[in-house]
């Protein structure tokens, strides 16, 4: 192998996802530029990816760290301490990468260099229908994924996210990393990069595909988990805070209320009977936007996922996403800004062992 300095190096925490890291490690294989290493950094795996990382050697310039649980920004950190690489490129361990990676983003930075940046993300032909309805859900502009990874129509400023992002290794060292939140972490890194007075750029040709999560129940929990860091980040960086932010949590409770209304409709069809068809049509039209916007989104998937299917899972993605969020933003309020927790006392549950 080449020992001289890499130009990147790929920093990537893993917890539980020996099949990923294979997936992963094998799409780095195939790039058609080659100036890099490999970081993995095992966070008190308790099936640990050592094996899998082995049969690697002699085909990358890899390196393998096990270390006790502290969480992906701490993991992070620990493998950028340990790397060498001009710009360290940081990744989640259920991405694949396209063989064009590495070489989009050198083209990029050859073009005009920037301190900081990210890519969008895609689903792969091979994901499951779920996944491809959850990364639906995650992209579309109709349930407010519009915010990420699009250089125009974009509801608010891109920032990197940690499972694409990229930054010069001294901008990095400047800011000490990424900071101990336990959630919204590299959203909080974007912010303190911006805020530092240095570039970020969106890369919209290094794309990833990205697995995200294989079912709604852990989807859900991921939503949630970072409804919460969008309070947690609006505390930490006054001002940060948009309109957009809150349209999860409005939606939620519209939601909510609807289905309220609905029912105290039904339940007065049955204790007014006289005036039961007047209570029909409370108990029927809070459904009415429910359906519409239902429809906007199987519709919508469909055609792109060429799945009616798909376009069906979406539906159910799209809600998770949207109320998974605003429940955790609702409670994350209570706590933080009602109640006056900190960060840590208002969610001591480690959330990463």
């Amino acid at each position: 192998m080449n020992k001289q300095e890499p130009r990147f190096s790929i920093i990537v925490p893993v917890y539980n996802r020996p099949d990923e890291v294979d997936e992963l490690l094998q799409s780095l294989c195939e790039q058609t530029v080659k100036d890099f290493e490999v970081v993995i950094v095992e966070d008190g795996s308790k099936t640990p990816c050592k094996d899998v990382c082995q049969k690697y050697e002699g085909k990358l310039d890899l390196k393998y760290f096990d270390k006790p649980n502290s969480g992906p920004g701490q993991s992070r950190n620990y493998g950028a301490e340990r790397s060498r690489g001009e710009y360290l490129l940081v990744l989640d361990s259920d991405v694949v990468l396209p063989r064009t990676y590495i070489k989009e983003v050198s083209k990029e930075l050859d073009r005009e260099p920037v301190d900081a940046f990210g890519g969008p993300d895609r689903a792969h032909p091979s994901f499951t229908p779920m996944q491809k309805a959850i990364s639906y859900s995650m992209t579309s502009f109709f349930t407010t994924g519009g915010i990420r990874g699009s250089k125009k129509g974009a509801l608010d400023k891109f920032f990197p996210r940690s499972f694409n992002m990229g930054i010069r290794r001294d901008v990095y060292e400047e800011l000490d990393g990424f900071s101990k939140m336990r959630f919204g972490e590299d959203i909080d890194f974007s912010y303190r990069i911006v805020e530092a007075g240095h570039q970020t750029r969106l890369f919209p040709e290094a794309w990833v595909w990205h697995k995200r999560r294989t079912d709604l129940k852990k989807f859900f929990r991921q939503v949630y988990n970072s409804g919460i860091a969008r309070i947690n980040l609006s505390k930490r960086h006054p001002g940060t805070l948009k309109l957009v932010h809150l349209l999860p949590m409005v939606f939620t409770v519209g939601v909510i209320l609807l289905i309220l209304i609905s029912a105290v409709g039904r339940a007065m069809m049955h204790y007014d009977a006289d005036n039961w068809r007047s209570w029909y049509w409370v108990a029927l039209l809070p459904w009415v936007p429910i359906v519409l916007y239902s429809l906007l989104i199987f519709i919508d998937s469909s055609i792109k996922n060429h799945s009616l299917s798909i376009g069906l899972k979406s539906v159910a993605a799209a809600f998770v996403q949207l109320m998974g969020y605003g429940f955790g933003f609702l409670e994350a309020w209570w706590k933080r800004c009602v109640r006056g927790q900190d960060e840590f006392t208002a969610f001591e549950k480690n959330f990463y062992s």
